[in-house]
């Protein structure tokens, strides 16, 4: 189980507030590391995932950044760098969805989750695995999707977003694996979370996909602290520029 272990490990999740991030920030906490979170709607004491880390014994420090904003994200990283010069495990979980027709979808709805799902997570991936090529080790897992592998219906935005994050995980192994950076990412599959709000409650569409789905239920944020562990974890040393699919089976159909 040593393979396992994070003690002595401190790592940042984004978008740790809720749902799959909360659920991630969690299980990294269960497995021995020290969280740090970062959200834009996340308290800066008391929230639910401090809570549930520090009962875990180990200790949690909160930002807030608007990960859309450019100055607020900078911003963030030079608190962080001050604060926390030492970054052993980056998840870059924060993102969004913008659901409407591609001919209705707004140049805003592109921008917003283009810059979330993809500009910030480079930006923290460039200025944090700068650091870790510095010291030969690092982990860095972004929170992908299906829709990195497949097209979706009125999100294209997102479908783009997620798309160029899968090709940029590849990319980012391809340079960094040699020096001791691990960089992969984790594709949910259909998970109850706000995102998937609106599908599961549309009662055409929820059946539709239960009804694809093997393992015969939709997802829970849980399902993600194991993965998350694994690819954060010397039991991942040799793996690079995977993109593991958390989805009941879906892309096995």
């Amino acid at each position: 189980m040593n393979l396992f272990n994070l003690q002595g490990k401190t790592a940042l999740v984004t978008g740790c507030n809720k749902g799959i991030g909360k659920a991630m920030a969690i299980g990294l906490a269960e497995a021995g590391a020290d969280i740090i979170g970062v959200s834009a709607s996340l308290e800066r004491s008391g929230s639910e995932v401090e809570s549930a880390v520090t009962k875990t014994g180990r200790k949690f420090s909160a930002f807030q950044a608007d990960m859309s904003d450019r100055g607020s994200l900078y911003a963030f990283i030079e608190q962080l760098n001050a604060a926390h010069p030492v970054i052993d495990i980056l998840i870059n979980n924060a993102g969004t969805i913008m659901r409407k027709p591609a001919a209705e979808h707004p140049d805003e709805y592109w921008d917003q989750v283009l810059s979330i799902n993809l500009d910030a997570p480079f930006i923290l991936a460039r200025e944090l695995g700068k650091k870790m090529l510095e010291r030969k080790s690092g982990k860095i897992i972004f929170t992908c999707s299906l829709l990195s592998f497949q097209g979706g219906i009125n999100v294209p935005g997102y479908a783009a977003s997620k798309g160029a994050l899968s090709s940029l995980v590849k990319a980012l192994a391809n340079e960094w694996a040699g020096s001791g950076v691990n960089v992969n990412g984790i594709a949910p599959g259909y998970i109850a979370t706000d995102n998937t709000e609106a599908l599961r409650n549309d009662p055409e569409r929820s059946k539709s996909i239960l009804g694809r789905i093997p393992a015969n239920r939709w997802g829970e944020p849980d399902d993600f602290k194991g993965p998350a562990i694994f690819l954060a974890s010397e039991a991942a040393a040799y793996v690079h520029g995977t993109i593991l699919t958390v989805d009941g089976g879906w892309m096995g159909r």
